[in-house]
């Protein structure tokens, strides 16, 4: 048996004290990275408001403008899965780490073309998308490469945290940027963070055995716990990512096919309707609808965000803990999936209150909730078929950017038609509800799909 086929090995034992902590550094790289990455995807809702007073864009125009990013980040995904599996994590991210930042940096010029502002901005958020698929199938990859099943719940929680963090990391710079130098200047300043990021990305990620740092220990421990250590690597991985990269789309039919797998992938749709409102519509909702100022909205936004990114490492913490106890990995990943979608359904009081400093509130444990909830990509990490794990991801990101494009669409259809956001808080509190039935409901056995008989004969020898 190799470690390749040791993701169902006992998450019970524990590190030994001579094994390193290289792959901390990798995560640490992927959480930065994912910061940024989701820094440039909510430079638009920062900035959307004092857009829509300079260049004239209506709300159902800006809700265009929001989902331009995910319709190239849906039809992307597919092939962006393919490309890791085929040329690795640390090429194919790397590159997309550069070019998603250089299209950040263009959008802060639109306002130079004022005729064709819109276009203009719909085009470069638009290849902002594609540049961004590769980035969380990529992120599942590393995580599974470098993370033994018992840790892996938390590694995949803290980079999936990230993108709350990058709320409250980048929000009250933004709105200050907004207000201080002029809208433009949110994606100039944020692109080019990103453009430095990629040049650190290619001196810090590596695959697990060319890593220059890596210890002989801490390789034999994540190995023997079910990371997946051979995936990208260089002594015939690339031969074998070819390999598999080049038939692997075949495998489609059988992920939309396999009830958990499918189970998985709507989840993962219901579950970042909260997600695109909070990166779209919630800082526009403060303004518009509370009566905040652009700067205020800004620092207000990165309370909820807050509570989420503390939600997102509680809920990792909580289910590798579980696992670790004893608790079977399918109770030990539901039930802080289920909880905190529960808790997301909340969203909907803030249509029966006034008070400002309770809307926050309010918000903030709905996010809290989606946050402890949010393990989607460490169930990924668990079940994803070790031969095509960036397809099986791209596929499952395929699903969230639906909803990144229908969220964005509907919420700016419902404020133009009935003048509020009530029926729009009513919408993201009823997809809660439905990813609770997702995982509740049609998510079986949270188990490692196989792709043949011989894959499946290594997993029954692994368990005995």
């Amino acid at each position: 048996m190799t470690a390749l086929d040791r993701q169902d090995a006992p998450v019970t034992a524990a590190a030994p004290p001579e094994a390193g902590r290289l792959r901390y550094v990798v995560l640490a790289m992927l959480f930065v990275v994912t910061t940024v990455n989701y820094a440039d995807r909510s430079t638009l809702s920062i900035a959307g408001d004092s857009m829509q007073k300079d260049l004239g864009i209506s709300s159902s125009e800006l809700g265009l403008l929001f989902s331009a990013f995910s319709w190239s980040y849906l039809i992307a995904q597919i092939p962006g899965g393919w490309l890791l599996d085929r040329f690795g994590s640390k090429k194919v991210y790397g590159i997309a780490i550069f070019l998603w930042s250089l299209f950040t940096m263009a959008q802060g010029a639109v306002g130079f073309f004022a005729g064709a502002a819109i276009v203009l901005m719909f085009i470069l958020r638009f290849v902002v998308g594609f540049a961004e698929a590769p980035s969380f199938p990529g992120n599942s990859r590393i995580v599974a490469a470098w993370f033994p099943t018992r840790e892996r719940g938390f590694a995949s929680a803290l980079f999936n945290s990230a993108q709350y963090f990058a709320t409250v990391a980048f929000a009250p710079l933004m709105g200050w940027l907004v207000t201080a130098m002029g809208w433009e200047h949110v994606f100039t300043v944020v692109g080019g963070v990103g453009v430095v990021l990629a040049l650190i990305w290619t001196k810090v990620i590596y695959p697990p055995r060319s890593h220059p740092r890596m210890k002989r220990a801490e390789l034999d421990y994540i190995g023997s716990g079910g990371a997946l250590i051979d995936m990208d690597a260089p002594a015939g991985g690339e031969e074998k990512a070819g390999k598999s990269g080049g038939g692997n789309l075949k495998h489609l039919r059988t992920l939309l096919s396999d009830r958990n797998m499918l189970g998985i992938f709507v989840g993962q749709y219901f579950i970042n309707t909260i997600t695109w409102f909070f990166l779209t519509w919630f800082p526009v909702y403060l303004v518009q609808e509370r009566g905040m100022s652009i700067l205020e909205a800004g620092f207000v936004a990165s309370l909820p965000a807050l509570c989420g990114f503390t939600g997102g490492v509680l809920g990792g913490y909580l289910s590798d803990s579980l696992a670790r106890r004893g608790v079977s990995l399918t109770a030990a990943r539901k039930i802080p999936i289920v909880v905190g979608l529960l808790l997301s359904t909340s969203i909907i009081i803030c249509n029966y209150v006034t008070a400002s400093w309770l809307v926050v509130l309010i918000m903030s444990l709905a996010f809290f909730g989606k946050g402890l909830g949010a393990l989607g990509w460490a169930v990924m990490s668990d079940v994803a078929p070790k031969q095509i794990a960036g397809l099986a991801g791209g596929v499952f990101n395929t699903f969230g950017a639906v909803a990144g494009i229908v969220t964005p669409l509907l919420v700016g259809y419902i404020i133009d038609t009935t003048g509020s956001f009530d029926l729009a808080l009513v919408f993201i509190s009823a997809c809660a509800a439905m990813a609770v039935v997702s995982y509740a409901v049609i998510v079986k056995d949270i188990t490692r799909l196989h792709l043949d008989e011989e894959d499946a004969l290594d997993s029954r020898t692994a368990s005995v």
